[in-house]
């Protein structure tokens, strides 16, 4: 079982440091957020990219990829009417993954609950037909570049399309592309009120990631859902990827969530196994 984290947990510091900071924990590897190094993904440079790549090998961490893609620039949308604005989203996810591959990255995960929510008026049935067009130059590009797109469901009030990972497989089904998958999201997966291990069971051929999380939106181990069956279901499925602790909780501090975090994926891990 591999170990990862968003670098959006550590606001505030510089990367070096974070990447100090992850290696020791004993990740292996962190997940990053575009945002967090330029507000349009196109201003870094072929030399920043490789810097922000080498920090991380430097430390001993791979960089499994992105995720929070459309945080910026503002106005993105990839359900909009209006087929300049999409065309312009379908543009920067294109963007997007160039990015990825130049860091190294393997896997995007497309959330963005703001960007492809359904308008007042516009049918879904419309809403997922823009989704798709707006994805495809993206997944061509992915599919070419070793890269997968995970279509993330979010439950509401976050979302108001794509809310459970059966909504999720049946778009990714619809798309029908190589590099489009799904994501388990512990937080979101608890909003389902199903056993998360059926919900692993019944989706394992398109899980591609996974977001470790409580359903208090803390760390794991900072509430009461419990990893090893979790774990343990991910092993049996024979999932093969990074499992990414993402919070939306910043407290108390970033090393406490990121040294905790991962004491307690571990133990799980190693009682999983038994």
């Amino acid at each position: 079982m591999r170990f990862a984290i968003c670098n959006e947990t550590f606001q505030g510091w510089d990367w070096p440091r974070t990447c100090a900071l992850v290696a020791d924990c004993g990740y292996d590897a962190v997940e990053i957020a575009p945002f967090t190094f330029a507000a349009d993904c196109r201003d870094l440079s072929p030399s920043a990219r490789k810097d922000i790549r080498r920090v991380a090998g430097d430390a001993g961490l791979a960089i499994t990829g992105l995720h929070w893609l459309l945080v910026s620039p503002p106005g993105l949308s990839v359900t909009s009417p209006d087929p300049v604005l999409r065309e312009t989203t379908a543009e920067y996810l294109v963007a997007l993954t160039d990015l990825c591959a130049d860091l190294g990255g393997h896997v995007m995960v497309f959330g963005s609950p703001a960007q492809r929510r359904i308008a007042d008026g516009l049918s879904e049935t419309d809403a997922r037909r823009y989704y798709i067009d707006s994805l495809r130059p993206a997944l061509d590009r992915a599919q070419s570049a070793g890269v997968v797109i995970c279509v993330e469901p979010l439950p509401p009030p976050e979302a108001n399309f794509i809310l459970t990972l059966a909504e999720a497989a049946s778009l990714v089904a619809e798309i029908g592309h190589p590099a489009a998958r799904t994501i388990f999201d512990v937080k979101s997966a608890c909003s389902e009120g199903k056993p998360l291990t059926e919900l692993i069971e019944q989706h394992a051929g398109i899980i591609a990631h996974v977001h470790a999380n409580d359903a208090n939106r803390r760390g794991p181990g900072f509430g009461d859902t419990d990893y090893v069956p979790i774990l343990s279901a991910l092993t049996q499925v024979g999932f093969d990827g990074y499992v990414s602790v993402e919070v939306f909780d910043y407290s108390p501090d970033p090393e406490t969530i990121a040294r905790r975090s991962i004491r307690y994926l571990r133990e799980c891990a190693d009682r999983a196994e038994v």
